[in-house]
């Protein structure tokens, strides 16, 4: 579009112009031609700067709005189930009385990794032509456990309460999300996330600006991976 009018506006200045420089060459008056020349010169180079800061500013609003587009929340969910066993025990007389409490339950949960783009932050430099990715947000892992209880053994003096399900919720969730560290939905929600950032990158390359982050020029998706997962 800014080519279009780079070439519109030099057609224009040719058309007016070239017509009188033929015109005074003609007619010998060689101080008239000089001065002509110059006007043209400076005509040129305004319309030229002009349709330059122009698509400076086209440019940088299209990045801005696609920017805008990857700003929203990228969950990934996931189900998990297994089969737990909580045990606690009350000594008493010296550890030489204990009363022993257990229960197998099965846990179902609904786990979400999500990254709520919109916090991410970025630098665009208009001059360089450049945009700078500062921080991308961290994964967000909510769980959702649902517990069933199976059988409880538990003793009158050592029965279940309420800190007990507190207990048996905390220790549900520290484990699903040990296991979520290493599980597939972990890499779908990083893939999700790249996915999301590759249309910037596809948008800068389109239109000849760079893509920067974590000190590094990003020319691929592969290379965008790599600087997020290390």
């Amino acid at each position: 579009m800014a080519t279009r009018r780079n070439q519109s506006t030099e057609t224009q200045v040719k058309n007016v112009l070239v017509p009188i420089l033929q015109a005074i060459g003609r007619s010998g008056k060689l101080i008239y031609l000089v001065v002509i020349a110059v006007i043209a010169f400076f005509v040129y180079q305004f319309f030229t700067r002009s349709s330059n800061s122009s698509t400076i500013e086209y440019n940088s609003a299209l990045i801005e709005k696609q920017l805008k587009n990857v700003s929203k929340l990228v969950v990934t969910e996931g189900h998990y189930s297994q089969v737990m066993t909580y045990k606690d025990q009350k000594n008493y007389f010296m550890d030489l009385v204990s009363f022993e409490k257990k229960a197998l339950m099965v846990v179902n949960a609904e786990v979400t990794i999500s990254y709520d783009l919109s916090k991410i932050k970025y630098d665009i430099n208009e001059t360089a032509k450049t945009i700078t990715i500062k921080n991308i947000p961290e994964a967000e892992l909510k769980i959702s456990p649902d517990v069933h209880f199976y059988s409880i053994d538990e003793s009158y003096f050592n029965p279940f309460g309420t800190a007990d399900y507190n207990k048996i919720t905390k220790k549900v969730k520290a484990e699903i999300a040990k296991k979520m560290e290493k599980s597939k939905l972990k890499t779908n929600a990083e893939n999700r996330l790249i996915s999301e950032l590759s249309k910037i990158l596809i948008l800068t390359n389109t239109m000849g600006w760079t893509l920067h982050y974590n000190g590094e020029t990003i020319v691929s998706e592969t290379v965008l991976k790599g600087k997020i997962k290390t």
